[in-house]
């Protein structure tokens, strides 16, 4: 038994010396679990939403709440023009668009249906499900409403015909294919993942093998370390990024509507900060061992928080606001409204600034913290 107790000691030592992995060991849980409890919601609720409300009478701001009441909407914008409400779901700003016209309480009076109108972007089949299922019903409610108040001031009894006639319409994806969703997502996680794992092992793999003395001995400078670390990661990518989208296109029948030159140029973007990710990560692991494990609190998160899988509208504001520090979360915005919507640079140009910043921080981070080690 004292071997055996001195074995476990010599163990217990071994990882109370090690505090990254002891840390990893006891934080990972607590993140999983907080991030699957918050994160794993297939509620639908406060879809961003924009209204054009042609009406603005009693009876349209009556059918609005009722819209609201449901608790999938949320009226996030107002629109003037039905151009407006287009541009507003194609920059992705709004996942529906609801339209009221001119004469609806007009033709609510005189006993005529009155037609109101429901854009639904399909490039989330999930949430272009909940949501078209939520307008239909929320528009015969209301209209079951109405026409009960209207028979019980004249005296009759049962119902007649809806005065409320909603017209919902799926935009991009009018079959709600799954697909449509999924295959951009895996290309943002599949390079996301790829691109991060490898390159935090390269400066790392230097280490162990002894060979980061030669390189520190060398004229190199650290910018030019940083390029010729990242640039074969950036070329196997780029092939993982392609066969992706040839099996998407060909097997899952998934469109690209978008520029494959700007679907590209985006996709190089992305990479940049994503390998910087990797590379700094790589300067302060110890062993390889240690890069692969302090990669995996970055990918959990990004995966859960991005939109990859959940609607990120779905989440707590909180959270919200921590998915926005992951480069992941604009790629995956840019791949969709790109491949599915087909939208031009001018939508996504708030995403290219972002993952712009975050390419200046992650490079400049990881070669800074080459220096000091050169230092």
């Amino acid at each position: 038994m004292r071997r055996f107790r001195a074995l476990i000691k010599k163990e217990l030592l071994h990882m109370m010396r090690d505090p990254r992995t002891l840390v990893m060991i006891l934080i990972m849980p607590v993140l999983q679990l907080l991030l699957l409890g918050y994160a794993n919601n297939t509620d639908i609720k406060n879809v961003p939403t924009v209204i054009f409300d042609q009406s603005n009478s009693q009876a349209s701001r009556a059918l609005l709440d009722a819209f609201k009441v449901t608790g999938y909407f949320s009226f996030d914008y107002v629109a003037s023009t039905d151009a407006e409400v287009d541009n507003l779901i194609a920059a992705g700003k709004v996942k529906v668009g609801i339209t009221i016209p001119s004469d609806y309480t007009t033709n609510l009076l005189s006993g005529t249906p009155a037609q109101v109108s429901v854009l639904i972007d399909g490039s989330d089949p999930t949430t272009a499900a909940a949501v078209l299922s939520a307008a239909t019903l929320a528009g015969q409610a209301h209209g079951t409403t109405l026409e009960i108040q209207k028979l019980a001031l004249e005296g009759v009894s049962g119902l007649g015909v809806s005065p409320v006639d909603v017209r919902t319409r799926v935009l991009y994806n009018p079959d709600l294919l799954g697909a449509y969703n999924l295959v951009p997502g895996l290309i943002a996680m599949i390079l996301f993942q790829t691109a991060t794992s490898l390159t935090a092992l390269s400066i790392v793999r230097e280490r162990e093998r002894g060979t980061i003395e030669q390189l520190i001995v060398t004229p190199i400078r650290s910018w030019e370390l940083i390029l010729a670390k990242i640039i074969p990661y950036i070329i196997v990518s780029f092939m993982d990024m392609l066969l992706i989208l040839l099996i998407g296109t060909f097997w899952f029948q998934v469109p690209i509507r978008g520029s494959l030159l700007l679907l590209f140029a985006m996709t190089g973007l992305y990479l940049l900060p994503t390998l910087g990710m990797g590379l700094l990560i790589s300067t302060f692991a110890k062993t390889q061992q240690q890069a692969q494990m302090m990669t995996m609190p970055i990918l959990l998160p990004a995966m859960m928080l991005s939109g990859f899988i959940f609607p990120v509208a779905s989440l707590p504001v909180f959270l919200q606001l921590v998915g926005e520090i992951f480069p992941l979360t604009y790629f995956i915005y840019m791949l969709r409204a790109i491949v599915v919507k087909g939208v031009g640079i001018q939508m996504i140009i708030p995403q290219i600034i972002a993952l712009a910043v975050f390419a200046f921080i992650f490079l400049g981070a990881a070669a800074l913290r080459f220096n000091k080690k050169l230092d």
